[in-house]
């Protein structure tokens, strides 16, 4: 495995679907990975177009995960796939990625992990007893400004933490689009296929654990008001949120789906004892430094010729100074580092601690705040323990 490409089979992300397209560009850009096999579609024949498209041999494109798990199981060793990768609308992350667990596919999983609390937990159950590497792609712990933020925090370079602000405004929303079969809002809307929430499920689980992977501490409890403003909605549209984290430090989550002209303007300020940081998607190759009573410090992708930056961001950086990088890199960060955890796993090896991942228990804890998040706006926007 380690002299070889991985081999990744994919259930969902055929014609028209928008992130089975970018996992493909992520997994594909550091050559480590190719993809062998799928199921595309819960429609055998939209799956059959989407596998032709991508150029994908005929008997290696299937009508079901199902169908793919158990036939590429059944392959030898050298030919079978690797891993799954599963980017389904939220209804089906669970029974392709348990399959795949139980059938020793390590897996990766577009957020959020499950469907329902309980799902998630019993995916958990599984990835313990298997000890399956397992990864939840929460983007934007992949970019190098927030790795650099994460490892200042945990040395120690802002303080203790106090306070910790994230946003994450988008305007798409902002009218009633699902009624127009917009694909990706047809879904969304939908609790039978979304959940029990739309907006804060979506995307107030991406700010929050860029909250909790920045800070380096679990958000306990949680006090919201989620709710659809646009008449006749059913899912919410609109999300803001207290937050109380381990360490006792205060925090503030707001999310929305209706800021009108926003697109997707993703903010964390951390403050400590000592200083500051704030990043910022606008402007994703810069880290504000603040330290109190000093000029702030900026921060700049690839630009360590004073050796301020440190491994965790350097390592996840591609480009040189100047030269920006995005989303698709922070996307392939992970599954570059989840690549690495395979074949560290093949050979027995413990994961690398700078080539991190989101993994399951980041998973279960998106899904657990969704859960008291819902909960707290239902009995009457009171504290809720997460």
């Amino acid at each position: 495995m380690r002299h070889r490409k991985l081999r990744m089979g994919m259930v969902g992300g055929g014609i028209g679907a928008f992130i089975g397209a970018v996992h493909r560009m992520a997994a594909n850009l550091d050559g480590q990975i190719e993809l062998v096999c799928g199921a595309f579609s819960s429609d055998a024949k939209r799956s059959a177009v989407s596998g032709q498209a991508l150029f994908l041999p005929e008997n290696r494109v299937y009508a079901s995960f199902e169908e793919m798990i158990t036939k590429e199981k059944a392959l030898p060793k050298g030919d079978r796939m690797d891993f799954v990768s599963i980017v389904t609308p939220n209804v089906m992350h669970f029974a392709p990625a348990m399959m795949a667990l139980e059938n020793g596919f390590p897996v990766i999983i577009d957020k959020p992990l499950a469907f329902t609390f309980e799902e998630a937990k019993a995916l958990q159950a599984k990835v313990l007893e298997t000890k399956l590497p397992f990864a939840v792609t929460y983007t934007y712990t992949g970019y190098p400004m927030v790795k650099q933020a994460m490892a200042m925090v945990r040395k120690g370079d802002i303080g203790k933490v106090r306070k910790v602000m994230v946003e994450y405004p988008q305007g798409w929303l902002s009218t009633k689009v699902e009624d127009t079969d917009q694909k990706q809002a047809s879904w969304r809307a939908d609790p039978a296929r979304a959940g029990i929430s739309n907006c804060f499920g979506d995307i107030g689980t991406h700010a929050a654990n860029l909250a909790e992977y920045v800070s380096g501490m679990e958000i306990t409890e949680v006090l919201s008001e989620i709710r659809a403003t646009v008449p006749g909605r059913i899912l919410d549209d609109d999300a803001n949120v207290l937050l109380h984290f381990e360490n006792g430090a205060n925090g503030v989550l707001s999310a929305s789906q209706v800021a009108s002209g926003e697109e997707n303007d993703l903010k964390i300020r951390i403050y400590g004892d000592k200083g500051g940081l704030e990043w910022s998607q606008k402007d994703l190759n810069t880290l504000i430094v603040k330290d109190h009573g000093n000029p702030d410090k900026i921060y700049r992708t690839g630009g360590d010729r004073g050796g301020y930056l440190y491994e965790e961001a350097m390592q996840h950086t591609r480009t040189p100074s100047g030269h920006p990088e995005g989303y698709i890199e922070a996307f392939a960060n992970i599954y570059r580092n989840f690549a690495e955890a395979l074949r560290n796993y093949a050979e027995g090896k413990p994961a690398d601690t700078v080539l991190d991942f989101p993994g399951i228990k980041e998973g279960v804890q998106g899904m657990a705040l969704v859960k008291a998040v819902v909960a707290s706006t239902k009995n009457g926007n009171v504290w809720t323990k997460v």
